[in-house]
C-alpha cells in the first residue's frame, strides 16, 4: 500500500495524524500539569496525577512511533528555501523532539522518584522517597522542559501562521489534515 500523498507538497496522513496527536497530548499534559495541585489531596489528586502519568506514557509511545515512522516510511518534504528561516526550522524541529524525549524521561523519573500510585490500583515503587531535594529537582527540571516545549511549539505555530498569512506560501498546508 502506498502511503505517499497525492499532493507532494503535503505530508502523508500518518505523519499529519501523529503531529496533531502530539499537539493534543502535549497541550493536555501541560494543562493538567499546571493544575494537579488544585485537586484536593487524596483520591482526586491521585487520579489527576494518574491521568497525567498515563497520558505521558502514551506521549512516549507516540513520540517513539513518530520518530520510527519519520526515519522510515514517513514523508520528508524539502525545505521551502535555503535561508536562515529554513535553518531555524530544522533546528526548532530537532529541539522539539529532544525536548519531548527529555520531558517524557524526566516525567518517568519524577513518577519513579515520587513513588506514585496509579489510580489507587498500582504503586510505582519510590526510588528514594526520603530525598526531598532530588524529587524537587526532577520535578522542577521536568516542568522547565515542559514549559520550553510549549514556548517552542507556540513559536513553531506562529511561524506557520507567518508563512500562511505573510509569506502566503504552502508551508502551513503541508501539515493540515486533508478534507
Amino acid at each position: 500500500m502506498n502511503t505517499r500523498p497525492q499532493n507532494t507538497l503535503q505530508y502523508d496522513p500518518r505523519t499529519i495524524a501523529l503531529h496533531w496527536l502530539t499537539v493534543l497530548l502535549v497541550a493536555s499534559l501541560w494543562c493538567l500539569g499546571q493544575s494537579i495541585d488544585w485537586f484536593p489531596k487524596g483520591d482526586p489528586r491521585t487520579y489527576a496525577r494518574s491521568v497525567h502519568i498515563t497520558l505521558g506514557v502514551i506521549l512516549a509511545a507516540v513520540v517513539a512511533y513518530r520518530l520510527a515512522w519519520r526515519a522510515g516510511a514517513g514523508t520528508r518534504l524539502p525545505p521551502t528555501g535555503s535561508g536562515p528561516m529554513d535553518k531555524a526550522a530544522v533546528v526548532a524541529h530537532k529541539l522539539l523532539y529532544v525536548l519531548l524525549v527529555a520531558t517524557v524521561l524526566l516525567g518517568l523519573a519524577n513518577a519513579w522518584e515520587r513513588g506514585d500510585s496509579l489510580y489507587g490500583l498500582l504503586r510505582i515503587p519510590a526510588f528514594d522517597a526520603e530525598d526531598k531535594q532530588l524529587r524537587e529537582n526532577i520535578e522542577d527540571i521536568h516542568a522547565l522542559a515542559a514549559n520550553a516545549i510549549v514556548i517552542l511549539a507556540a513559536l513553531h505555530a506562529a511561524a506557520a501562521l507567518f508563512h500562511h498569512y505573510r509569506l502566503k506560501d504552502q508551508v502551513l498546508q503541508r501539515m493540515l489534515p486533508r478534507r
